[in-house]
């Protein structure tokens, strides 16, 4: 290729797409607006993606394209709005519960709203699209179109269009998070405690699902969040996850239970087994903390072909095996110490440490901390775990996602205690749905 053909390869042939040798075809408007909306998000930082969405629906012939993006908590959806528009009252935050941007938001589905005679918008219609990354849901992409029959117009086209800008946006929020504090300090309604802080800087993502797996985690309180945390890693055949409640509050507490998180992952990335895990994790809190400090915690791992599920106690509350809509089990096996405490991991003593157990397909396993169960309303009843079990059952019965169902569990545990917890609080919920494509485990 000479320099006249690379210099002309550089414009026109954008809108040209390759189907083979010798085939092309010329790109339609809706596909050079991809294209384009591509090729400028390589550059585009977190604050300029409020401007470059809108134009991208402009170009697929829809108005006012805004993303709200959910609050820690998960009970507003906040306005991410460009720097110019940053301070206009007229765009507020959504209740979550309240709105049907919030249904969109808790049922995963596209939620369309008439206008009416709203002032400039007379006949039109607003559409509700849930922006997720992977299965974590991070809020709602709203648009405007002429009418609802747009949607469905040559075969639910525009529909189609609009879910695709969804899917696009949703990846561009969670890869520009990470470059900047926009769009961070945009989903704290509240100043975050330097405890909290650093547990959110560990946390993975809250919700994970795939073929064979689903993990999804709930964390309160969100802004003063110290002992308790969670983690897990899906690879191929293999889920492995976990739960720590690390002793006290505050900082100190942060500290401990960063330093146990970050064992755990470094023995889990080293292939260690659960017991070796165990001692890992044990071994650096006790050379930090001298025996001054513990943390409880409960390792899982889910072979997501066999469904074949062990797991180990430092300490930790039992989890529970949810099957048909009622819990059928608690897994008990006998603990080890707490982390930190010096346990004795030689093979011959704690051979039996381990549990083992065979989940059937749709088997949900919940883990929990001492917070969940032992919260207090304000006349001094537990939340217990029987009012736990019933509220994951009764959700997910009523056709919830998993993670509304938690939404709303942990909605249930704040206003139990008055929306002032005592202790930190958390839950994790694991589903195997069994063995789909009939893989055999390596």
């Amino acid at each position: 290729m000479g320099p006249q053909d690379e210099q002309s390869s550089s414009g026109p042939a954008r809108d040209v797409g390759e189907l083979g040798p010798g085939r092309s075809t010329v790109l339609n408007p809706a596909e050079r607006a991809v294209d384009d909306l591509l090729r400028r998000a390589h550059r585009c930082a977190a604050h300029d993606l409020p401007d470059l969405l809108n134009q991208h629906a402009e170009a697929l012939g829809c108005h006012d394209a805004l993303t709200y993006l959910t609050d820690l908590q998960q009970r507003v959806l906040v306005p991410f709005l460009p720097p110019h528009l940053a301070h206009q009252e007229h765009h507020t935050a959504l209740g979550v519960d309240s709105t049907i941007a919030g249904r969109a938001f808790q049922l995963l589905q596209i939620q369309t709203q008439d206008l009416g005679d709203e002032p400039g918008h007379e006949g039109r219609t607003r559409v509700w699209l849930p922006l997720l990354d992977g299965t974590e849901r991070l809020g709602v992409l709203g648009v405007t179109v002429e009418d609802a029959e747009a949607l469905e117009a040559e075969d639910g086209l525009l529909r189609v269009r609009l879910q695709r800008l969804a899917s696009l946006a949703g990846e561009l929020v969670m890869a520009k998070t990470q470059y900047g504090d926009t769009i961070v300090r945009m989903r704290r309604t509240a100043r975050m405690g330097l405890a909290a802080e650093i547990q959110w800087s560990l946390l993975p993502p809250i919700t994970y699902a795939d073929e064979n797996v689903s993990v999804v985690g709930g964390l309160e309180p969100a802004y003063e969040v110290a002992g308790d945390s969670l983690d897990y890693a899906v690879d191929a055949d293999l889920a492995r996850f976990a739960v720590f409640d690390g002793m006290g509050h505050g900082l100190a507490s942060a500290q401990l239970t960063s330093l146990t998180v970050a064992a755990y992952r470094n023995a889990r990335r080293a292939g260690m087994s659960l017991v070796d895990t165990a001692a890992h994790v044990d071994s650096a809190v006790a050379e930090i903390f001298e025996g001054e400090a513990f943390a409880t915690g409960l390792l899982g791992e889910l072979d997501t072909v066999t469904g074949h599920f062990a797991w180990l106690s430092a300490g930790h509350l039992e989890p529970l095996v949810l099957r048909e809509g009622r819990a059928v089990r608690i897994l008990e096996v006998a603990p080890v110490l707490p982390f930190g405490l010096g346990a004795d991991f030689a093979p011959t003593d704690t051979a039996a440490a381990v549990g083992y157990e065979q989940l059937q397909p749709g088997d949900l396993l919940l883990l929990y901390t001492d917070g969940v169960t032992e919260a207090r309303s304000p006349e001094g009843d537990f939340f217990g775990l029987d009012r736990l079990v019933d509220m994951v059952v009764r959700n997910l019965a009523a056709g919830l996602p998993a993670p509304e169902t938690m939404r709303r569990v942990v909605r249930a545990l704040l206003e139990h205690q008055s929306g002032d917890l005592s202790d930190d609080a958390t839950i994790v919920l694991v589903q195997w749905h069994g063995n789909p494509k009939g893989l055999l485990s390596t």
